[in-house]
């Protein structure tokens, strides 16, 4: 800084009120220093910043997995308001294992990173409580934190679930077989509900070998919908409960010689180009990433209040696939 200062023909004062974006500096004279800031190669030092001030500017964001196309613009919304706020965003995935999670977390929380936006693998939150109590703020999105109370951003996975199930009942289907992830999983078990809701609301039954939740490794989901599509009384629907499961089920109903309709849950890529395109009850990725990191910037400011459950609303996407009739 005082190198700054003396290229600039300024005093460290005002060195220090540019680099901080302070007032009280007129425009020529900002002008120069930066000018000398530029030429010199001058970078702030956020080591010694932290140090006084007690912030890092910097906030962590713990997802099941990069490579899955839905947390895509999900971290970008978190990274859009991180940015706007003056922060820098430190991502990693869990791989949906507890333990990973845990590991990740307490790590970010090691480098002193502001706050967290965590997509939660496991359902035991404890080890978070001394982080939060040291003041690192913490919200939860797409899945609710388990055995703590924490600021939470979900999707209605049990209302959109219901809705698209109750939309291959109003096509004339009866019989509906679910597929879905893991039943230990928030959103796999929510989406579970909502497609036995529609299900009773309907006054149909739901026969135990039309339901499989688990993996969504595509050998496992192959191996369910082929199940569910044989025997003497074969599902002529199907309901999935991810994107991954639907990309799955799609390359499935490709190769068989009868229609079976088809409504996912979340939207993918191409859905539009199939034919027919795949029907969706889709949710907002970016509006649960942009919810959860202006909440959480909320609480940095200071904003007081119990922890509170923000729910984000589903929408039906038909586009063909939901709409077959039954071919029976």
């Amino acid at each position: 800084m005082k190198d700054v200062a003396a290229r600039a023909g300024v005093g460290l004062k005002t060195v220090s009120r540019v680099v901080n974006g302070e007032p009280g500096v007129t425009p020529d004279t900002e002008r120069r220093v930066q000018e000398a800031i530029d030429a010199l190669g001058f970078r702030r030092n956020d080591s010694a910043r932290v140090l006084r001030k007690g912030r890092t500017a910097s906030i962590g964001l713990v997802l099941e997995d990069l490579a899955d196309p839905f947390y895509g613009p999900l971290s970008r919304a978190v990274e859009e308001v991180a940015r706007a706020h003056g922060a820098l965003l430190i991502n990693g995935s869990s791989a949906e294992d507890p333990d990973r999670e845990q590991e990740l977390v307490l790590a970010l929380c090691a480098r002193r990173v502001d706050g967290l936006v965590v997509i939660p693998a496991g359902d035991d939150h404890r080890y978070l409580e001394p982080e939060i109590k040291a003041g690192v703020a913490t919200v939860f999105v797409d899945r609710p934190a388990g055995r703590i109370d924490a600021d939470v951003v979900l999707s209605d996975s049990f209302g959109g679930a219901r809705a698209g199930v109750a939309h291959l009942i109003a096509h004339g289907h009866r019989r509906i077989g679910f597929i879905g992830d893991q039943p230990r999983i928030h959103t796999a078990a929510e989406r579970l509900r909502g497609y036995r809701a529609a299900m009773a609301d309907a006054g149909l039954p739901v026969h135990d070998s039309w339901v499989s939740l688990g993996s969504t490794a595509p050998e496992r989901v192959r191996a369910a919908a082929d199940a569910i599509l044989s025997g003497p009384e074969p599902v002529t629907a199907i309901f999935a409960g991810n994107n991954r499961v639907t990309v799955t089920v799609v390359r499935v109903l490709a190769g068989l010689d009868r229609s079976v309709a088809l409504v996912g849950f979340d939207d993918i890529e191409l859905a539009d180009l199939l034919r027919p395109g795949v029907t969706v009850i889709a949710q907002d990725a970016a509006q649960l990433g942009r919810t959860a990191a202006e909440r959480l910037f909320h609480r940095l400011d200071g904003a007081p209040g119990t922890p509170e459950r923000i729910e984000l609303g589903t929408r039906l996407i038909t586009r063909g696939s939901g709409e077959l009739p039954p071919a029976d």
